[in-house]
């Protein structure tokens, strides 16, 4: 959805509500909805088409500003992004199996903000390094809170990336505690 006057949350809200009334208007658009696996990394954001894992699109990190859940539907969630061709901004919403799932798509990509940072960081002290360094500190600046309840998900990292991804400490259950790649899949709907 174009974004006409950037309003940071504001813009992610209208997205979303729109959305919620088209949906609510329309059973025949909503089957027409596909599904689809996000991608999440330090890198950006990828959809994936969930039937035949092709790559729909992806946005790089530093294009993507403005991730928030919907305040009325807490199952749907946006983030905009800005094309970097026709300089538009766009709002892009999914909506989640359930609130818990995306409520930990909002954290994760909370994280690859942190990760890019801290990279960006680096780069700028050691010499434009795109691998995290050894001494990198993979803990986010704000405690992580639990989930709920467990969120199903499934990790997938390349091997030959593996050096340079950092792994962070993800709380699926309560008092049991995971190591989760931050190159992460989850599978949603889109709108």
């Amino acid at each position: 959805m174009l974004i006409k006057e950037l309003r940071g949350t504001e813009s992610t809200q209208d997205a979303c509500a729109k959305m919620r009334a088209n949906c609510q208007k329309s059973t025949e658009q909503m089957k027409k909805v596909p599904t689809i696996i996000l991608s999440v990394s330090y890198k950006g954001v990828k959809f994936i088409d969930a039937t035949n894992k092709n790559i729909i699109a992806e946005h790089e990190i530093r294009n993507i500003s403005c991730a928030a859940q919907d305040p009325e539907d807490l199952s749907t969630f946006a983030y905009i992004t800005k094309d970097l061709k026709s300089n538009h901004h766009y709002c892009h919403v999914f909506t989640a199996f359930d609130v818990n799932l995306a409520y930990e798509i909002i954290l994760t990509l909370g994280q690859a903000f942190e990760v890019a940072y801290q990279l960006a960081l680096q780069a700028r002290k050691g010499g434009h390094s795109s691998t995290l360094p050894e001494s990198f500190e993979n803990k986010p600046s704000k405690p992580i809170p639990k989930p709920r309840v467990s969120i199903r998900k499934s990790v997938q990292i390349d091997p030959s990336e593996q050096k340079t991804l950092a792994n962070l400490p993800w709380i699926v259950e309560p008092g049991q505690e995971t190591k989760r790649g931050i190159n992460t899949k989850y599978e949603t709907t889109i709108f």
